[in-house]
């Protein structure tokens, strides 16, 4: 067993030794089987809450409700869940009721994925009764039982399916890939919060324009925000090698191919509810690459633009035409040789400047330091406070003796 599994064995055997049965369940199982990376692992048991509560000293309910409680065993948290079957899901999203049972089978039953349906022991003996172990082999997702029930009690599920095929390279079962089509207007009901998440993993995965495809294949984009009437633009990522593109390089660049104004793609944005710090570095990063379209970077367009932005938008212009990103070593020279890389380091401030000239403040002062950082950027003039002042002499600036 992998490490994570081995030093939280001793916690399953604590509850069997309470007379419970616990193992470990869900995307830790199916990572392991696929050799991926695991960071933490879920466990489900037969104990309720109040049962582990009496069982560990430590315990914190995050959701308990649902019987799921925080664990902290050895100095290390995990989220315990009972078993459970769930009740009619009215709102798409979340059970009305959830039951508590006692049956690990009939709480890997209501799981959404065959792969995810799996669970292992602490000897590492794997249960899989819905042969999850044959959908990873044939790198097939496929759901557990009627996949139109499975999407109907949880529309998120086909968020998901999607976000595993961008993920994980593989194909959706052709019963589950019907039921995507026929069952993708009940995104409508899941918060766009929910669909952020699912989005945002699915532009970043190994295998993203495969999962764009079958978003789009399926028609699941048009219960996406601001997507619906968006083929054409979506159309145009297939024709790119995405590569290793970052989240909000993804974003720069559909917004790009979407053809979107800066107006436009704030709008665009805030219906997705991206974080206003993401929303504002994905303006930059467009604003640099249609600069580039359009222009080389100068001293000054480096300046501006921070290295960051400056090499995103050269990664993203490069992808556009479809050629080789090797330019990443002359811009950071660039960027490195500025004199400035930021305003502040000017060696004049504006209270030199109100002393020098004997003015009341005024927006004159931001015009003036801007004249000099831009000449600075441009080699035209040393950051030396005496040189400064003495250029501005120069150049006929009004200045009285100190």
């Amino acid at each position: 067993m992998l490490p994570p599994f081995v030093k939280a064995a001793p916690l399953l055997e604590r509850i069997e030794e309470a007379g419970f049965e616990a193992y470990f369940v869900g995307g830790s199982v199916r990572d392991s089987l696929l050799g991926r990376k695991i960071s933490d692992v879920d466990i489900a048991t037969s104990a309720l809450p109040v049962e582990l509560k009496e069982i560990f000293p430590h315990t914190v309910d995050v959701g308990i409700a649902h019987g799921t409680i925080l664990v902290i065993f050895n100095g290390t948290p995990y989220e315990i869940t009972t078993f459970r079957a769930e009740a009619e899901y009215s709102d798409f999203r979340r059970p009305d009721q959830v039951l508590f049972i006692r049956s690990l089978r009939e709480d890997l039953k209501r799981r959404d994925f065959t792969m995810n349906a799996m669970a292992m022991d602490r000897e590492g003996r794997l249960i899989d009764p819905y042969n999850g172990q044959v959908a990873i082999q044939n790198k097939q997702i496929k759901t557990v039982g009627d996949p139109n029930q499975r999407f109907g009690e949880d529309a998120l599920r086909m968020m998901r399916a999607v976000r595993f095929v961008s993920q994980l390279g593989f194909s959706v079962e052709e019963r589950t890939k019907m039921a995507l089509s026929d069952m993708a207007h009940l995104l409508e009901k899941i918060a766009v919060e929910r669909k952020l998440v699912e989005f945002e993993k699915l532009l970043i995965g190994n295998f993203r324009t495969a999962g764009l495809s079958l978003l789009i294949e399926t028609g699941l984009y048009h219960y996406l925000p601001a997507l619906a009437d968006r083929n054409d633009g979506l159309q145009q990522l297939l024709d790119i090698s995405l590569g290793d593109l970052s989240r909000l390089e993804m974003w720069t660049l559909l917004v790009d191919r979407l053809g979107l104004n800066e107006r436009k793609t704030e709008g665009f944005l805030r219906q997705w509810k991206l974080p206003n710090k993401d929303l504002k570095q994905v303006l930059k990063n467009l604003y640099w690459l249609r600069f580039r379209t359009e222009n080389d970077w100068t001293n000054l367009a480096a300046y501006r633009a921070g290295i960051d932005s400056m090499l995103s938008a050269e990664k993203l212009y490069r992808k556009i035409l479809g050629e080789p990103f090797d330019e990443e070593k002359r811009l950071i020279k660039l960027y490195e040789a500025l004199p400035i890389k930021e305003l502040s380091e000017i060696a004049v401030t504006g209270n030199d400047l109100l002393a020098w000239y004997q003015r009341k403040p005024g927006p004159w002062i931001k015009d003036v330091l801007k004249t000099i950082e831009e000449d600075i950027i441009n080699g035209e003039l040393n950051n030396v406070k005496v040189e400064i002042r003495e250029w501005l002499i120069h150049c006929n600036q009004k200045l009285e003796e100190d």
